[in-house]
């Protein structure tokens, strides 16, 4: 009987690491389930008091949409089966049924930066999602951790993660950025300004600060913003309006061939800056640029998906 393995989606793009990971190991019995959690967290989830975090929404909807479109087998929770290994993208919550079983985790994509909130959690032990994504890797119940470049791995390691632990194998959706520059988008020669959810995570952004910054980057050059799809899109587009009369909007699509066809990004702290990064786009964020350089995703023609499966195997 061949071994099982539980992966744990969470947003679409980490749903999608998850499964190009699994098609990467037919031998094995895979099973999915929608990013959960215990206690206090589930009781809020059930309730939609948390659907603006992978834990509900339309995150959950789009990766239950997910499995169902692929013919995935799905396993909420991981009820149905006694697993051999688990696979994550996120360790900002590890539900109770997993933490006696190997785990490998996977990097989701970019960090939010390590501000108050990050160092009050890291200090006084409150639990990780508290401090969002800057606490990734810091559960350290997992065997593996694989991610995106050496300057993702040096950060890890500054902030406790053990370096026996940390893998740089490149992450699926981040590692093969050059397939994207043949596209049908209808527009080039424009910046981009891709927007953020912050305000929705209960986090400050000046967002009449950050248009002024794109048409500032853009100096008369055609303009395009990306909402960001868990963001108040009705809020956006009148700020926008207000701030940008002429720029052209879109609320949803792929931000891929966005991102290869304009000539400059500005954005916050997404992981589209590392799509950006990955193609030797110019990128202004809130980061330093020769820190951002560093953080530059490993670009290995799709092949992370087949060395974090191998990884896997280990396990197995």
């Amino acid at each position: 009987m061949a071994k099982k393995v539980l992966f744990i989606g969470g947003s679409l793009n980490q749903t999608t690491m998850m499964w190009r990971v699994a098609q990467e190991l037919p031998e094995y019995d895979c099973w999915f389930s929608s990013y959960y959690a215990d206690g206090v967290v589930k009781y809020l989830a059930e309730r939609g008091i948390l659907d603006f975090t992978i834990l509900g929404g339309g995150a959950a909807r789009a990766t239950d949409a997910f499995f169902v479109e692929k013919k995935l087998q799905s396993d909420y929770r991981g009820k149905r089966n006694d697993y051999d290994l688990v696979v994550t993208s996120s360790d900002l919550i590890v539900p109770k049924n997993i933490r006696n079983k190997p785990i490998i985790l996977v990097q989701e994509g970019m960090l939010t930066p390590e501000n108050l909130v990050y160092h009050i959690v890291k200090a006084l032990g409150l639990p990780r999602f508290l401090g969002n994504t800057s606490m990734t890797g810091l559960s350290h119940a997992y065997q593996k951790f694989c991610v995106a470049s050496e300057g993702f791995k040096e950060i890890f390691v500054r902030k406790g993660v053990r370096p026996e632990r940390i893998e740089v194998t490149g992450i699926p959706n981040f590692d093969d950025l050059e397939r994207f520059r043949q596209n049908d988008f209808p527009h080039r020669d424009f910046v981009l300004g891709a927007t953020s959810c912050l305000r929705e995570s209960f986090q400050y952004e000046n967002r009449p600060s950050f248009i002024r910054k794109v048409l500032d980057v853009a100096d008369g050059r055609q303009v395009v913003f990306k909402l960001h799809p868990n963001e108040n899109h009705t809020r956006a587009l009148r700020e926008i309006e207000h701030h940008a009369p002429g720029a052209i909007t879109f609320t949803n699509g792929n931000i891929n061939p966005m991102i290869a066809n304009c000539t400059a990004m500005v954005t916050k702290y997404s992981s589209v800056m590392l799509v950006a990064l990955g193609m030797g786009k110019p990128v202004y964020s809130d980061l330093e640029p020769a820190f951002a350089e560093r953080l530059r995703p490993v670009q290995n023609g799709g092949t992370s998906a087949k060395r974090i499966a191998d990884i896997c195997r280990n396990y197995l």
